[in-house]
């Protein structure tokens, strides 16, 4: 496979970008070798600028369920964009989006768009502050909600991708009232409300776990959280900025029958555009100004053309038909690597929720970070590589999830899965 372009390209960027990439995962670090450079996707497909095409499963990480430059998307962005790009001030197109986003989840009662997920749970848990007068909050070890300060504590996915276990620059007292948790452990979660009775405001959790690699919760897992939170007085918040219409159209929330106080969105509610949104109960989301005193703001929040995309990419998944099709396109992938993984001899552990998938190298039940953490990182890079040269693009670590979109149709599977076989050949 000939990435001249791409070589070319990464060299001159690493005098531009830190890395050369504006993003620590797409440098490639935990796999080996250099990332591609893209020159465009169409429909389940990437082209790198030498000319070469990928089956993708990485769809900009997640919001892309319906593939990349899907013509309805496409068609809704062009219309929107001929009419301004950003406003500065309120559009209908603010007040649909709203009202589609809660047909999906219709425990959000009132909502607030922001720019990224990282905004999105940002804000949620000032937001939980001011609710509560509390300050602490609970997170889980491996789930990512961000790159803001207060949740930069062992956050899994890229930080553990480049081990760092934290990130310099972010002072000791921001991260003081941040506790950690085990996923999946309910006596983790006790323990801290009782050491810390009447402080903490919010626990935070990604209902389905996919920055550690994808994690599910244990039966009575989420039901668990529910009732502490509920009896200590403290918000949950479902940070669905990756489950949020990839588990199940109606997100998380809506699969396991859980209502949290708050949920937060991210860019798949704007067809892969720079957005996020966070919210819940009415009576929280008061509390945001300008109809509360809890201050929070954005100039481009509301921008017209995600809300657009946004409103085209939900009418597309929108029928239950098109989940079911998915799901099957997801049984048949599981199947087809765990048969070529038991040929090859290969121990593997496959994790899905929806349309969303990792294959652990591990012989080890993944149910939190220290049982993800063990997989063999040498042999998914491995995996990676040999799947990469066979044109499947995979997400380049271990701790991270895939993704399948309604352009992954049957033909695709088949390719993919030849490409499988050919790879585990070669163990």
């Amino acid at each position: 496979m000939n990435i001249t372009k791409s070589i070319s390209l990464f060299q001159e960027a690493q005098t531009l970008l830190p890395g050369g990439v504006d993003s620590p995962v797409r440098a490639f670090r935990a796999v080996g070798g250099q990332p591609l450079f893209i020159d465009c996707g169409k429909g389940p497909y990437l082209y790198d600028v030498d000319g070469n095409r990928y089956i993708d499963y990485v769809l900009s990480w997640g919001p892309l369920i319906t593939g990349h430059a899907h013509p309805s998307v496409v068609k809704a962005i062009q219309e929107a964009a001929v009419k301004g790009t950003s406003y500065g001030a309120p559009s209908p197109l603010e007040v649909e989006l709203a009202k589609r986003v809660m047909e999906f989840m219709p425990d959000i009662e009132m909502i607030r768009f922001v720019n990224s997920g990282t905004e999105a749970t940002m804000s949620a848990l000032r937001l939980a502050r001011a609710f509560t007068k509390r300050d602490k909050i609970i997170k889980f070890d491996g789930c990512y909600h961000g790159h803001a300060d207060l949740l930069l504590v062992q956050a899994g996915s890229g930080v553990a991708t480049l081990g760092l276990p934290d990130s310099p620059g972010v002072p000791a007292d921001t991260v003081k009232d941040t506790l950690v948790a085990d996923f999946n452990s309910l006596d983790s979660v006790e323990a801290l409300f009782q050491k810390y009775p009447e402080q903490i405001a919010a626990l935070i959790v990604e209902p389905v776990a996919g920055n550690m690699g994808v994690v599910p919760p244990l039966p009575g897992f989420l039901e668990g959280l529910r009732a502490i939170t509920a009896r200590e007085g403290a918000l949950l918040i479902f940070d669905e900025v990756m489950t949020g219409f990839r588990v199940h159209r109606g997100g998380a929330q809506a699969l396991y029958k859980i209502k949290p106080d708050l949920t937060t969105l991210g860019k798949v509610i704007g067809g892969g555009l720079p957005v996020g949104a966070y919210g819940g109960r009415k009576e929280i989301m008061q509390m945001v100004a300008p109809a509360g005193p809890m201050y929070q703001a954005g100039t481009l929040a509301g921008n017209p053309l995600a809300m657009s995309a946004g409103l085209a990419t939900l009418d597309l998944i929108r029928d239950q038909k098109v989940w079911d099709e998915m799901e099957l396109r997801g049984r048949q992938l599981d199947a087809g690597i765990e048969s070529a993984a038991k040929r090859a001899g290969v121990p593997i552990r496959q994790t899905r929720v929806g349309t969303m998938r990792t294959t652990f190298f591990s012989e080890t039940r993944p149910v939190d970070w220290n049982t993800v953490k063990v997989a063999d990182k040498a042999q998914f890079g491995k995996f990676f590589q040999g799947m990469l040269a066979r044109g499947v693009y995979l997400a380049p670590s271990q701790f991270e999830a895939g993704f399948l979109s309604i352009v992954h149709d049957e033909n695709v599977i088949d390719e993919t899965l030849n490409a499988v076989q050919e790879t585990f050949k070669t163990w």
